[in-house]
C-alpha cells in the first residue's frame, strides 16, 4: 500500500482553489524560501513545535522523555533538539497541546477517506482537493496515487507547487490534474537561487511544457518588499508569461506575516523579521506593470481594474 508524509488536511479551504476545499499538506521541500509561511513542511522528517502560550509548565514532558532533551525553567520548557530524535512521546504526553509533532505516516486509503466526508461541498461549490506543501512534486509516487484515486471518484484536483521537480514527475501527472496552482517569484536564476536555495531553470522549463501541453495553470507571484516587487523583476516575469503558448492568470499574493511565529516554535530563525507587508500602492504598482505585459491579474483572488 502506498503512503506518504504529510503534516496537516485542512478542510473548507477556501483559497486554493475554486470553491470549498480540502487541502492536503505534503512534507518536505527542495525549496528554502526566505517568507515560507508553512516552514514545518520544509524538512523531509517530523518536526516538534513548542506553543509556549499554551505551556502549564506540568513538567510531564520531562518525564515521558527517553532522551533527556527537554528542560525546564519559569519561562517555560526548552529542547535540545540535537539530542531529540522527534519520537513524539512529550506531544502525546502534553494535554494541552503546547508540544506538537509535525509530520506523519498515512496510507493513501486515509487520505481518501478524509477526502471524501466533503463530497457534497465539492459537488455544491465546485470545489474539490488541493496537494500542497511543503511540495507534492516532491513524493511522486504518493502524490500520482492520490490523484488516481480522486479522478476515479470524480472529485476535482488541484496542484499547488513550485514547479521544483523532474518533468518526468510533472507528465507522469498533468492528465490528472485540473488545475496548477504555480508558484513563480524571481525571473533571474542567480537571484532566484539566494531567496530560495535553488535556480529557476527547471520551474521556468516546467511551466513552459504545461503551457504547450494546454494545461489549465494560475500563476502565483508572492509579492515581497526589496525581495521581488522591483520594475526590473516583474516586467522580465511579464515578458515570459506572456511568451508562453498560451495566456495564463497571474494572481499576486501579498506578503503577510502569518506563520511567522512558526519559525520560533521550531527553534529556527526567519530571514524577514523586520519585513512588513508591502503597502496597496507597491501592490497596485505590481499589478499595473504585470497588466502592461497583457496578462490577467488578480490580487488575492480577487479581480485587478487598472485605475485610469
Amino acid at each position: 500500500m502506498i503512503s506518504g508524509t504529510i503534516f496537516d488536511i485542512k478542510r473548507f479551504a477556501i483559497h486554493d482553489g475554486p470553491g470549498v476545499r480540502t487541502t492536503v499538506f505534503f512534507k518536505g521541500c527542495p525549496l528554502n524560501c526566505w517568507a515560507c509561511h508553512n516552514p514545518e513542511g520544509q524538512q523531509v522528517g517530523s518536526d516538534l513545535l513548542i506553543r509556549d502560550e499554551r505551556c502549564s509548565l506540568c513538567g510531564d514532558c520531562l518525564d515521558m522523555c527517553p532522551r533527556d532533551a527537554i528542560s525546564q525553567n519559569g519561562n517555560g520548557i526548552q529542547i535540545d533538539r540535537l539530542r531529540c530524535d522527534l519520537c513524539g512521546a512529550c506531544a502525546d504526553a502534553c494535554l494541552r497541546g503546547a508540544l506538537e509533532i509535525a509530520g506523519k505516516s498515512v496510507a493513501v486509503d486515509d487520505v481518501v477517506r478524509q477526502i471524501e466526508r466533503d463530497i457534497v461541498y465539492y459537488d455544491e461549490s465546485g470545489g474539490g482537493v488541493t496537494f500542497s506543501g511543503g511540495e507534492p512534486l516532491a513524493q511522486p509516487d504518493f502524490l500520482l496515487a492520490l490523484l488516481t484515486e480522486c479522478k476515479q471518484r470524480d472529485i476535482s484536483t488541484v496542484v499547488d507547487t513550485s514547479g521544483y521537480a523532474p518533468l518526468t514527475v510533472v507528465r507522469s501527472i498533468v492528465d490528472l490534474v485540473d488545475l496548477f496552482l504555480y508558484d513563480l517569484k524571481l525571473a533571474d536564476s542567480n537571484r532566484h537561487e539566494e531567496f530560495t536555495g535553488v535556480p529557476n531553470g527547471t520551474i521556468l522549463e516546467n511551466v513552459s511544457w504545461l503551457s504547450e501541453h494546454g494545461s489549465r495553470v494560475t500563476v502565483r507571484l508572492p509579492l515581497i518588499p526589496d525581495v521581488n516587487d522591483d520594475e526590473e523583476n516583474l516586467r522580465a516575469l511579464g515578458g515570459f508569461l506572456s511568451s508562453l503558448s498560451r495566456p495564463h492568470p497571474i494572481d499576486i499574493l501579498p506578503y503577510h506575516r502569518t506563520g511567522v511565529d512558526k519559525y520560533a516554535r521550531l527553534g529556527r530563525g526567519y530571514h524577514l523579521s523586520t519585513k512588513q507587508p508591502p503597502s496597496e500602492a507597491r501592490v497596485a504598482t505590481a499589478a499595473q506593470l504585470l497588466e502592461q505585459a497583457g496578462l490577467n491579474v488578480t490580487v488575492r483572488g480577487e479581480p485587478y481594474v487598472l485605475e485610469q
